[in-house]
């Protein structure tokens, strides 16, 4: 029987990281107060997680957990059962594992189309919703890879298909929260060709891309290096935003390093350049406001809800261009809050997240848990039933 839908026979049921966890402990045959403490955490702190009481709210105790339990980081935040609210979105990631699968293989199976055609079609991807492009992007790589493999406009098309993969694919798949292979996949073939055209600022795309893939599988070392080993001139506008966004970047990273003082100059190193730049350059959606959104995100890493909370305070997400970091703001808001047991409030800001960009919210693991902590204290109002009703849309239990 598959663990995923055991439980209504009295099986495991791995909706949540916490049972997740719970289920490979036990399996270990470890106990508790062994795994807390190859962790560096508390066995308190453990059996409260594992029971869906607190939420586990920070890349670095994942990586902790994971080694103590010999898994990989994925093995614990991967999604679990189809939910009610995925509606196409995995099967639309299973048609861009198809697509990549297939130029992986020298056989992309598109038409070879105009580069202003192609250019056309990038640019209504960029604009359209996570729903959109998880419909157009299996085509769109097929065509791109197949009118490329007649090395004809490679001036144009080869940056073009650098964006496809660094920009377009990389922020459907990792909204999506696709596997990590399947973005892995997506970001060596972005470096691959970055590195034939040779242009530092599609070498800055593809490194972006890389990075955010080691960050999320727990490998901060890797991640870290991929961004010291990346150097973007910043004469230009474009430029600029690029580093800005690299910088971002490394602000997470070296949070989950522990790294404060790191973290927050990588920050401030991004805000400098914020201030100076206009537009929006290569869909970055990189601006001030953006800035204060990834300082929430550091300060979430760090394990500093407080100053999630006040950072908060001084960011106003409807500044940002994109619904995903609208969302992503309150869903960070509602984490914090969470954390500091302001529930109702906490609630509130999931369910704004949510209405604003579900699949973001949804498919977001640490998202999920700050719902699964809030559906264990909700109450029998109103406002429980909504998160409840959240809840069963995640496909948590409820």
């Amino acid at each position: 029987m598959d663990d995923a839908t055991a439980n209504d026979n009295g099986g495991y049921d791995d909706r949540t990281i916490g049972r997740r966890l719970r289920h490979i402990r036990q399996s270990r045959k470890l106990s508790l107060t062994v795994v807390a403490g190859l962790a560096g955490t508390s066995a308190s702190t453990l059996s409260r997680i594992e029971n869906g009481i607190l939420a586990l709210d920070s890349r670095k105790l994942v990586v902790a957990l994971a080694k103590a339990l010999r898994v990989a980081p994925s093995d614990l935040t991967r999604l679990p059962v189809p939910a009610p609210a995925n509606g196409h979105t995995d099967s639309a990631v299973e048609a861009v594992r198809g697509a990549l699968m297939s130029v992986a293989v020298g056989r992309p199976g598109g038409q070879v189309q105009p580069v202003g055609q192609l250019r056309q079609r990038y640019q209504e991807a960029v604009d359209g919703d996570c729903a959109m492009r998880g419909t157009v992007l299996p085509s769109l790589i097929a065509d791109m890879h197949t009118t490329l493999a007649q090395r004809q406009e490679m001036v144009e098309l080869l940056p073009l298909t650098v964006l496809l993969h660094g920009v377009v694919a990389r922020n459907f798949l990792y909204v999506a929260a696709a596997s990590m292979d399947l973005r892995w996949q997506d970001a060596v073939l972005a470096r691959q060709l970055a590195e034939e055209l040779g242009d530092p600022i599609m070498l800055g795309i593809a490194a972006r891309g890389a990075s955010s893939v080691m960050l999320g599988n727990g490998r901060f070392d890797l991640a870290r290096d991929e961004l010291d080993a990346t150097t973007v001139p910043t004469a230009t506008n474009e430029g600029m935003q690029l580093s800005g966004m690299l910088a971002l970047e490394r602000s997470i990273v070296t949070a989950a390093q522990s790294q404060t003082a790191e973290s927050a100059a990588a920050l401030d190193y991004a805000d400098e350049l914020a201030v100076r730049t206009t537009g929006d350059a290569f869909a970055l959606g990189f601006s001030p406001v953006n800035v204060g959104m990834w300082r929430m995100a550091a300060a979430l890493e760090c394990g500093e809800p407080d100053e999630v909370i006040r950072v908060a305070q001084t960011v106003n997400p409807q500044e940002h261009p994109y619904p995903a970091r609208r969302a992503a703001y309150w869903a960070d808001y509602g984490r914090a809050l969470t954390s500091v047991r302001r529930r109702d409030e906490a609630a509130r800001a999931l369910l704004r997240a949510e209405k604003m960009h579900p699949v973001k919210v949804l498919r977001n693991s640490f998202a999920r848990d700050s719902l699964a902590e809030l559906v264990a204290h909700s109450k029998d109002d109103a406002l429980g039933r909504e998160i409840r009703g959240m809840a069963y849309r995640a496909g948590l239990p409820v």
